[in-house]
Protein backbone atom coordinates (compact mmCIF):
# COMPACT_ATOMS: atom_id res chain seq x y z
CA UNK A 1 0.00 0.00 0.00
CA UNK A 2 1.64 3.28 -1.07
CA UNK A 3 1.96 5.98 1.57
CA UNK A 4 2.93 9.65 1.55
CA UNK A 5 6.19 8.74 3.28
CA UNK A 6 7.57 6.38 0.66
CA UNK A 7 10.60 7.51 -1.33
CA UNK A 8 9.87 10.39 -3.69
CA UNK A 9 10.81 9.62 -7.30
CA UNK A 10 10.77 13.25 -8.40
CA UNK A 11 13.75 15.45 -7.55
CA UNK A 12 13.35 18.35 -5.13
CA UNK A 13 16.12 20.95 -4.95
CA UNK A 14 16.23 23.17 -1.86
CA UNK A 15 19.53 25.09 -1.97
CA UNK A 16 21.55 27.02 -4.56
CA UNK A 17 24.52 24.75 -3.79
CA UNK A 18 22.50 21.63 -4.61
CA UNK A 19 21.10 23.37 -7.69
CA UNK A 20 24.60 24.02 -9.05
CA UNK A 21 25.73 20.48 -8.20
CA UNK A 22 22.69 19.11 -9.99
CA UNK A 23 23.45 21.14 -13.11
CA UNK A 24 27.02 19.84 -13.18
CA UNK A 25 25.63 16.33 -13.67
CA UNK A 26 23.48 17.30 -16.67
CA UNK A 27 21.56 20.30 -17.91
CA UNK A 28 18.04 18.93 -17.47
CA UNK A 29 15.43 20.03 -14.95
CA UNK A 30 12.90 17.50 -16.19
CA UNK A 31 10.59 16.34 -13.38
CA UNK A 32 12.32 18.64 -10.91
CA UNK A 33 10.82 20.89 -8.25
CA UNK A 34 12.99 23.81 -7.17
CA UNK A 35 11.81 25.23 -3.87
CA UNK A 36 12.56 28.27 -1.73
CA UNK A 37 15.79 29.37 -3.48
CA UNK A 38 16.80 32.99 -4.02
CA UNK A 39 18.10 33.29 -7.61
CA UNK A 40 17.90 37.10 -7.67
CA UNK A 41 21.60 37.59 -6.88
CA UNK A 42 23.13 34.73 -8.87
CA UNK A 43 23.68 34.21 -12.57
CA UNK A 44 22.24 31.09 -14.18
CA UNK A 45 22.41 30.22 -17.90
CA UNK A 46 18.69 29.52 -18.20
CA UNK A 47 18.88 29.27 -22.01
CA UNK A 48 20.78 25.99 -21.80
CA UNK A 49 18.41 24.30 -19.33
CA UNK A 50 15.88 21.71 -20.41
CA UNK A 51 12.52 22.39 -18.79
CA UNK A 52 9.75 19.79 -18.68
CA UNK A 53 7.36 19.19 -15.79
CA UNK A 54 9.50 21.66 -13.85
CA UNK A 55 8.19 23.79 -10.98
CA UNK A 56 9.72 26.74 -9.14
CA UNK A 57 7.95 27.11 -5.79
CA UNK A 58 8.58 30.11 -3.55
CA UNK A 59 11.75 31.04 -5.46
CA UNK A 60 12.98 34.60 -6.01
CA UNK A 61 13.65 35.27 -9.69
CA UNK A 62 14.42 38.36 -11.72
CA UNK A 63 11.39 39.39 -13.77
CA UNK A 64 13.07 38.69 -17.11
CA UNK A 65 14.17 35.25 -15.86
CA UNK A 66 10.66 34.41 -14.70
CA UNK A 67 9.26 35.36 -18.10
CA UNK A 68 11.93 33.30 -19.81
CA UNK A 69 11.21 30.23 -17.68
CA UNK A 70 7.45 30.54 -18.18
CA UNK A 71 7.98 30.62 -21.94
CA UNK A 72 10.01 27.43 -21.64
CA UNK A 73 7.05 25.80 -19.86
CA UNK A 74 8.04 26.07 -16.21
CA UNK A 75 5.42 26.41 -13.48
CA UNK A 76 6.19 29.27 -11.09
CA UNK A 77 4.22 29.86 -7.89
CA UNK A 78 4.96 32.40 -5.19
CA UNK A 79 3.11 33.05 -1.95
CA UNK A 80 1.93 36.48 -0.74
CA UNK A 81 4.66 38.43 1.04
CA UNK A 82 2.40 39.51 3.94
CA UNK A 83 1.91 36.04 5.43
CA UNK A 84 3.61 35.51 8.83
CA UNK A 85 4.75 32.07 7.65
CA UNK A 86 6.43 30.70 4.52
CA UNK A 87 4.29 28.11 2.72
CA UNK A 88 7.22 26.90 0.61
CA UNK A 89 9.67 25.87 3.33
CA UNK A 90 12.69 23.71 2.61
CA UNK A 91 13.40 22.60 6.19
CA UNK A 92 11.83 22.00 9.58
CA UNK A 93 11.61 24.65 12.28
CA UNK A 94 13.75 24.92 15.36
CA UNK A 95 12.76 26.55 18.64
CA UNK A 96 14.98 29.59 18.08
CA UNK A 97 13.16 30.43 14.86
CA UNK A 98 9.73 30.02 16.41
CA UNK A 99 10.63 31.94 19.56
CA UNK A 100 12.29 34.86 17.77
CA UNK A 101 10.89 38.09 19.26
CA UNK A 102 9.87 36.45 22.55
CA UNK A 103 10.69 38.10 25.87
CA UNK A 104 9.64 37.34 29.42
CA UNK A 105 7.66 40.58 29.49
CA UNK A 106 5.83 40.07 26.21
CA UNK A 107 5.40 37.20 23.79
CA UNK A 108 5.97 38.73 20.37
CA UNK A 109 7.42 35.55 18.92
CA UNK A 110 7.10 34.29 15.37
CA UNK A 111 5.14 31.39 16.83
CA UNK A 112 2.46 33.58 18.40
CA UNK A 113 2.24 35.76 15.29
CA UNK A 114 1.48 32.73 13.15
CA UNK A 115 -1.05 31.49 15.69
CA UNK A 116 -2.86 34.85 15.85
CA UNK A 117 -3.02 34.92 12.05
CA UNK A 118 -4.32 31.35 11.98
CA UNK A 119 -6.92 31.73 14.71
CA UNK A 120 -8.69 34.57 12.89
CA UNK A 121 -9.79 32.07 10.24
CA UNK A 122 -9.43 28.86 12.25
CA UNK A 123 -12.79 27.37 11.29
CA UNK A 124 -13.62 29.19 8.05
CA UNK A 125 -10.40 30.08 6.20
CA UNK A 126 -10.60 31.70 2.78
CA UNK A 127 -9.73 29.47 -0.15
CA UNK A 128 -6.36 31.17 -0.57
CA UNK A 129 -5.47 30.91 3.12
CA UNK A 130 -6.52 27.25 3.19
CA UNK A 131 -4.32 26.51 0.16
CA UNK A 132 -1.26 28.26 1.65
CA UNK A 133 -1.72 26.35 4.90
CA UNK A 134 -1.95 23.03 3.04
CA UNK A 135 1.16 23.85 1.01
CA UNK A 136 2.98 24.73 4.24
CA UNK A 137 1.96 21.42 5.81
CA UNK A 138 3.09 19.57 2.69
CA UNK A 139 6.47 21.28 3.12
CA UNK A 140 6.59 19.80 6.61
CA UNK A 141 5.98 16.36 5.09
CA UNK A 142 8.86 16.88 2.68
CA UNK A 143 11.18 18.08 5.42
CA UNK A 144 10.32 15.03 7.53
CA UNK A 145 11.20 12.80 4.57
CA UNK A 146 14.58 14.47 4.43
CA UNK A 147 15.16 14.09 8.17
CA UNK A 148 14.04 10.49 8.55
CA UNK A 149 15.22 9.26 5.13
CA UNK A 150 12.42 6.91 4.04
CA UNK A 151 13.14 4.07 1.64
CA UNK A 152 10.82 2.80 -1.10
CA UNK A 153 8.88 0.65 1.37
CA UNK A 154 8.30 3.52 3.76
CA UNK A 155 10.89 2.51 6.39
CA UNK A 156 13.10 5.14 7.99
CA UNK A 157 16.86 5.13 8.37
CA UNK A 158 16.45 6.81 11.74
CA UNK A 159 14.73 4.62 14.33
CA UNK A 160 11.86 6.88 15.32
CA UNK A 161 9.89 6.17 18.51
CA UNK A 162 6.90 8.32 19.44
CA UNK A 163 5.74 9.14 22.96
CA UNK A 164 2.14 10.04 23.78
CA UNK A 165 0.75 11.37 27.05
CA UNK A 166 -1.12 14.17 28.77
CA UNK A 167 -0.41 17.75 27.71
CA UNK A 168 -1.51 18.93 31.15
CA UNK A 169 0.83 16.59 33.06
CA UNK A 170 2.71 18.80 35.51
CA UNK A 171 6.45 18.96 35.70
CA UNK A 172 6.25 17.66 39.28
CA UNK A 173 4.22 14.60 38.26
CA UNK A 174 6.12 11.28 38.70
CA UNK A 175 5.30 10.28 35.12
CA UNK A 176 6.92 13.47 33.82
CA UNK A 177 10.20 12.27 35.32
CA UNK A 178 9.61 8.67 34.25
CA UNK A 179 8.90 9.73 30.65
CA UNK A 180 12.01 11.92 30.59
CA UNK A 181 14.19 9.07 31.88
CA UNK A 182 12.70 6.72 29.28
CA UNK A 183 13.41 9.19 26.46
CA UNK A 184 16.98 9.71 27.67
CA UNK A 185 17.65 5.97 27.78
CA UNK A 186 16.17 5.30 24.34
CA UNK A 187 18.05 8.18 22.72
CA UNK A 188 21.30 6.89 24.18
CA UNK A 189 20.55 3.55 22.52
CA UNK A 190 20.08 4.86 19.00
CA UNK A 191 16.41 5.83 18.82
CA UNK A 192 15.08 9.19 17.65
CA UNK A 193 12.38 10.28 20.09
CA UNK A 194 9.33 12.12 18.77
CA UNK A 195 6.62 13.95 20.66
CA UNK A 196 3.67 16.21 19.93
CA UNK A 197 5.89 19.17 20.75
CA UNK A 198 3.80 20.71 23.50
CA UNK A 199 3.98 20.71 27.32
CA UNK A 200 3.43 17.84 29.76
CA UNK A 201 4.59 14.39 28.67
CA UNK A 202 5.57 15.91 25.31
CA UNK A 203 8.05 18.27 26.94
CA UNK A 204 9.34 15.47 29.18
CA UNK A 205 10.08 13.41 26.06
CA UNK A 206 12.11 16.09 24.29
CA UNK A 207 13.78 17.09 27.57
CA UNK A 208 14.90 13.53 28.29
CA UNK A 209 16.23 13.11 24.76
CA UNK A 210 18.05 16.45 25.04
CA UNK A 211 19.96 15.12 28.07
CA UNK A 212 21.06 11.90 26.34
CA UNK A 213 24.76 11.35 26.98
CA UNK A 214 24.73 13.56 30.04
CA UNK A 215 24.67 12.39 33.65
CA UNK A 216 21.23 11.32 34.88
CA UNK A 217 21.66 13.62 37.87
CA UNK A 218 21.86 16.55 35.44
CA UNK A 219 18.43 15.62 34.09
CA UNK A 220 16.97 15.27 37.58
CA UNK A 221 18.41 18.66 38.54
CA UNK A 222 16.90 20.19 35.39
CA UNK A 223 13.48 18.84 36.32
CA UNK A 224 13.85 20.41 39.76
CA UNK A 225 14.38 23.79 38.08
CA UNK A 226 11.39 23.26 35.80
CA UNK A 227 9.19 22.29 38.74
CA UNK A 228 9.27 25.88 39.97
CA UNK A 229 6.73 26.59 37.21
CA UNK A 230 5.04 23.19 37.08
CA UNK A 231 2.05 23.89 34.79
CA UNK A 232 2.13 25.27 31.26
CA UNK A 233 -0.24 28.08 32.29
CA UNK A 234 2.27 29.38 34.86
CA UNK A 235 3.80 32.74 33.94
CA UNK A 236 7.38 31.53 34.28
CA UNK A 237 6.85 28.30 32.33
CA UNK A 238 9.19 29.31 29.49
CA UNK A 239 11.51 31.23 31.79
CA UNK A 240 12.43 28.06 33.68
CA UNK A 241 13.04 26.23 30.39
CA UNK A 242 15.39 28.97 29.23
CA UNK A 243 17.38 28.51 32.45
CA UNK A 244 17.99 24.89 31.47
CA UNK A 245 19.09 25.88 27.98
CA UNK A 246 21.48 28.45 29.45
CA UNK A 247 22.99 25.82 31.74
CA UNK A 248 23.10 23.15 29.00
CA UNK A 249 23.30 24.91 25.62
CA UNK A 250 23.91 21.68 23.68
CA UNK A 251 21.77 18.57 23.69
CA UNK A 252 20.98 15.45 21.69
CA UNK A 253 18.49 15.56 18.82
CA UNK A 254 14.81 14.77 18.98
CA UNK A 255 11.70 15.51 16.97
CA UNK A 256 8.56 17.47 17.84
CA UNK A 257 5.40 17.53 15.73
CA UNK A 258 3.10 20.22 17.23
CA UNK A 259 0.19 22.18 15.77
CA UNK A 260 -1.09 25.75 15.79
CA UNK A 261 -4.59 24.32 16.18
CA UNK A 262 -3.96 24.08 19.93
CA UNK A 263 -2.59 27.59 20.39
CA UNK A 264 -3.11 27.51 24.14
CA UNK A 265 -0.37 24.88 24.41
CA UNK A 266 3.09 26.50 24.41
CA UNK A 267 5.69 24.69 22.35
CA UNK A 268 8.45 23.11 24.41
CA UNK A 269 12.00 24.27 23.82
CA UNK A 270 13.96 21.01 23.91
CA UNK A 271 13.37 19.49 20.46
CA UNK A 272 16.05 20.01 17.83
CA UNK A 273 13.67 19.42 14.90
CA UNK A 274 10.14 20.84 14.85
CA UNK A 275 7.56 19.93 12.20
CA UNK A 276 4.74 22.30 13.08
CA UNK A 277 1.44 21.86 11.24
CA UNK A 278 -1.72 23.88 10.79
CA UNK A 279 -3.85 20.74 10.40
CA UNK A 280 -4.13 18.85 13.68
CA UNK A 281 -5.56 15.72 12.04
CA UNK A 282 -2.63 15.48 9.61
CA UNK A 283 -0.20 16.24 12.42
CA UNK A 284 -1.55 13.44 14.65
CA UNK A 285 -1.62 10.88 11.85
CA UNK A 286 1.89 11.88 10.79
CA UNK A 287 3.35 11.55 14.28
CA UNK A 288 2.03 8.02 14.52
CA UNK A 289 3.01 7.19 10.95
CA UNK A 290 6.68 8.09 11.41
CA UNK A 291 6.99 6.29 14.78
CA UNK A 292 7.64 2.97 13.08
CA UNK A 293 9.98 1.68 15.79
CA UNK A 294 7.37 2.02 18.47
CA UNK A 295 4.85 4.08 20.37
CA UNK A 296 5.15 4.67 24.12
CA UNK A 297 1.90 5.62 25.83
CA UNK A 298 2.29 7.47 29.12
CA UNK A 299 -0.83 8.41 31.10
CA UNK A 300 -3.06 10.96 29.44
CA UNK A 301 -6.67 11.89 28.86
CA UNK A 302 -8.98 11.89 25.83
CA UNK A 303 -6.37 13.02 23.30
CA UNK A 304 -3.95 10.28 24.33
CA UNK A 305 -6.70 7.66 24.22
CA UNK A 306 -7.61 8.78 20.70
CA UNK A 307 -3.99 8.48 19.57
CA UNK A 308 -3.67 5.01 21.13
CA UNK A 309 -6.55 3.70 19.07
CA UNK A 310 -5.36 5.55 15.96
CA UNK A 311 -2.05 3.71 16.30
CA UNK A 312 -3.82 0.42 17.00
CA UNK A 313 -5.83 0.98 13.81
CA UNK A 314 -2.66 1.57 11.80
CA UNK A 315 -1.31 -1.72 13.17
CA UNK A 316 -4.63 -3.50 12.66
CA UNK A 317 -4.66 -2.74 8.93
CA UNK A 318 -0.93 -2.36 8.27
CA UNK A 319 -1.60 1.15 7.01
CA UNK A 320 2.05 2.17 6.68
CA UNK A 321 3.50 -1.18 5.55
CA UNK A 322 4.77 -2.06 9.03
CA UNK A 323 3.44 -3.25 12.36
CA UNK A 324 4.99 -1.32 15.23
CA UNK A 325 5.33 -2.10 18.96
CA UNK A 326 3.07 -0.32 21.44
CA UNK A 327 4.36 0.05 24.99
CA UNK A 328 2.07 1.29 27.76
CA UNK A 329 4.02 3.12 30.46
CA UNK A 330 1.83 2.92 33.54
CA UNK A 331 0.48 -0.44 34.69
CA UNK A 332 -2.09 0.91 37.15
CA UNK A 333 -3.33 3.62 34.79
CA UNK A 334 -3.76 1.40 31.74
CA UNK A 335 -4.70 -1.96 33.25
CA UNK A 336 -6.75 -0.88 36.29
CA UNK A 337 -7.96 2.73 36.12
CA UNK A 338 -8.86 2.87 32.44
CA UNK A 339 -8.72 -0.79 31.27
CA UNK A 340 -7.36 0.46 27.94
CA UNK A 341 -4.52 -2.05 27.75
CA UNK A 342 -6.73 -5.15 27.99
CA UNK A 343 -9.11 -3.55 25.49
CA UNK A 344 -6.29 -3.08 22.97
CA UNK A 345 -5.17 -6.65 23.68
CA UNK A 346 -8.67 -7.89 22.91
CA UNK A 347 -8.70 -5.89 19.68
CA UNK A 348 -5.34 -7.37 18.65
CA UNK A 349 -6.15 -10.97 19.61
CA UNK A 350 -5.29 -13.36 16.79
CA UNK A 351 -3.27 -10.76 14.88
CA UNK A 352 0.50 -10.30 14.58
CA UNK A 353 0.59 -7.04 16.49
CA UNK A 354 -0.76 -8.76 19.62
CA UNK A 355 2.84 -9.80 20.36
CA UNK A 356 3.95 -6.19 19.92
CA UNK A 357 1.91 -5.01 22.92
CA UNK A 358 3.58 -4.52 26.29
CA UNK A 359 2.88 -2.79 29.61
CA UNK A 360 5.42 -1.73 32.22
CA UNK A 361 6.45 0.90 34.76
CA UNK A 362 10.19 0.57 34.10
CA UNK A 363 12.09 2.68 31.49
CA UNK A 364 14.70 -0.06 31.15
CA UNK A 365 11.97 -2.57 30.38
CA UNK A 366 10.67 -0.26 27.64
CA UNK A 367 14.12 -0.32 26.02
CA UNK A 368 14.44 -4.10 26.31
CA UNK A 369 11.06 -4.68 24.72
CA UNK A 370 11.67 -2.32 21.80
CA UNK A 371 15.07 -3.85 21.12
CA UNK A 372 13.56 -7.35 21.03
CA UNK A 373 10.54 -6.31 18.96
CA UNK A 374 11.52 -4.33 15.85
CA UNK A 375 8.87 -3.33 13.28
CA UNK A 376 7.31 -6.18 11.27
CA UNK A 377 6.89 -5.77 7.50
CA UNK A 378 3.32 -6.48 6.41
Amino acid sequence: MPTKFEANKEIIIHTIKNFRQFLQNGLSLKNCTVQNIDFSKVDIEWDNLKIKNTAFLGCKLKLEEEIQLRRKGATIINAPTDLPYKPFRSKLYNWKELMKGYSFKKDNSTDIKIYKHFVKQKYTPSINEALWQRIHDHSMDEALRDLLNFDEDGMTTKKCVGVMGGHSTRRDDPFYTKSALTAKLLTENGYLLASGGGPGIMEATNLGAYFAGKDTDDLIDAIKVLKKAPHYADKKFHQQAFKILDQHPKGAESLAIPTWFYGHEPSNLFASHIAKYFSNSIREDTLLAVSLYGLICAPGSAGTVQEIFMDATQNHYGTFNYLSPMVFLGIEHYSVKTMIYPLVQQLAWGRKYYDLLHITDDPKDVLRFLQKHPPIKT
